[in-house]
């Protein structure tokens, strides 16, 4: 069994922890607007920015930078993305670049393509670049591209992303209809019984 050891509590570390997050972010999408790369933030981020919209107090924090890129560009992404201290690596079948040569998984930017499966299964693929849109700091997902990406996957944290959007009012009764069966059957249970 192993031991884990305990840093001390510290504000410090846990304001850092969400700045490296931003600062990645913004270094990213920066770098792609810069190479005139299209781009959306989707995951996390795009959730915490349309969840910001209506309550500012209801964000989440999260540890992922997610972006949407079409695969042929992904090439040029490399390049720009380089100069912006970020490595390139495919690993397990997932494209993501680090940020910087000792960086772990969990500090890089995960990549998915547009108009792709990102599992086979999937009962969806993810938004096309015509299912983006400029917010004041950068592209991102249409709040309808966002909510199907989040039913598509539908593990837990996707659930509790989609009840903080039905709690704001971002999403209500009015959104299955918007959706495939699969989809809209997922929407209609996390609506009919919110805590499970």
């Amino acid at each position: 069994m192993s031991h884990t050891t305990f840093g001390p509590i510290s504000w410090e570390r846990m304001i850092g922890a969400v700045e490296d997050v931003r600062n990645r972010l913004e270094r990213a999408t920066a770098a792609l607007e810069k190479a005139g790369i299209d781009y959306a933030v989707i995951g996390g981020n795009a959730v915490a920015a349309w969840v910001s919209r209506v309550d500012r107090a209801a964000v989440r924090n999260t540890r992922d930078v997610d972006l949407l890129l079409r695969r042929e560009d992904l090439e040029a992404a490399k390049l720009a993305l380089a100069p912006a201290g970020f490595i390139y690596r495919h690993v397990r079948s997932i494209d993501m670049f680090l940020d910087g040569p000792g960086a772990k998984a969990r500090d890089a930017v995960h990549i998915l393509f547009a108009g792709e499966k990102v599992r086979e299964d999937d009962p969806a693929t993810t938004p096309t670049m015509s299912e983006v849109e400029q917010d004041q700091a950068f592209r991102i997902v249409t709040l309808e591209a966002l909510v199907r990406m989040k039913l598509t996957s539908f593990r837990r944290k996707d659930q509790v992303h989609l009840l903080d959007m039905v709690e704001l009012g971002l999403i209500d009764a009015n959104w299955p209809d918007r959706f495939t069966t699969v989809l809209a059957d997922r929407l209609q249970q996390l609506l009919d019984d919110p805590d499970g």
